[in-house]
């Protein structure tokens, strides 16, 4: 077998164990894991439609959830350094759920779950995506009551850092594209583990 053989056949083996579906699993669990990914689709709908330039999400239930894991990053890279510390909050914010999936997989053999967590860290990056655009010219409120203009500014401090702040917008509209590709993967990922667990069911 010739070394593209070998890869193709190592990528199908993975593809395969990450489709695979639970080995047991009773009726109730999977029709309740098919009525979560249904309200899931419905929600996504309302999230990606929000306006990233206005950061109509702030308002939303979904941000209320993010905001404290958000600044819970900026305390757990606090100890590495000023950059780490304002990086960590955005950091956390999208390795939290993508942390979780994978052990999702690894632990408990649970594609669907991990792919829950796969849509999970998109809409988080979703939800960052008004901060990220926001920073060319400040307007959102931050938790401190001020606006970038007035205070401290992640994306500001960021996108500065690397000359890229006058991107700032399009790297705002890239996050939002880029979080919307993400969450209808993780669902798409749902969806087919869930038709592989049906056929197992059945």
């Amino acid at each position: 077998m010739s070394a593209d053989e070998e890869a193709a056949a190592e990528n199908k083996g993975l593809l395969h164990a990450l489709l695979a579906p639970r080995e047991q699993m009773d009726p109730v669990s999977f029709f309740g894991r098919a009525g979560a990914l249904v309200l899931l689709i419905a929600w996504s709908w309302f999230l990606f439609g929000y306006d990233y330039r206005t950061a109509e999400i702030n308002a939303s239930f979904f941000h209320n959830i993010m905001l404290p894991i958000h600044e819970a990053g900026h305390v757990l890279f606090m100890p590495f350094g000023e950059f780490l510390a304002i990086l960590g909050g955005s950091l956390f914010q999208l390795a939290l759920p993508f942390g979780i999936g994978i052990a999702f997989i690894l632990k408990h053999r649970d594609n669907f779950g991990a792919a829950l967590c796969l849509w999970w860290t998109g809409a988080s990056l979703l939800d960052l995506s008004p901060y990220v655009y926001d920073a060319l010219h400040p307007q959102m409120l931050l938790l401190g009551g001020h606006t970038g203009e007035d205070g401290p500014h992640d994306w500001i401090y960021l996108l500065d850092a690397f000359g890229r702040l006058e991107h700032a917008q399009g790297w705002g509209a890239f996050a939002h594209a880029l979080g919307g590709v993400i969450m209808l993967a993780g669902m798409v990922w749902g969806a087919v583990v869930l038709k592989k667990q049906r056929q197992a069911l059945a």
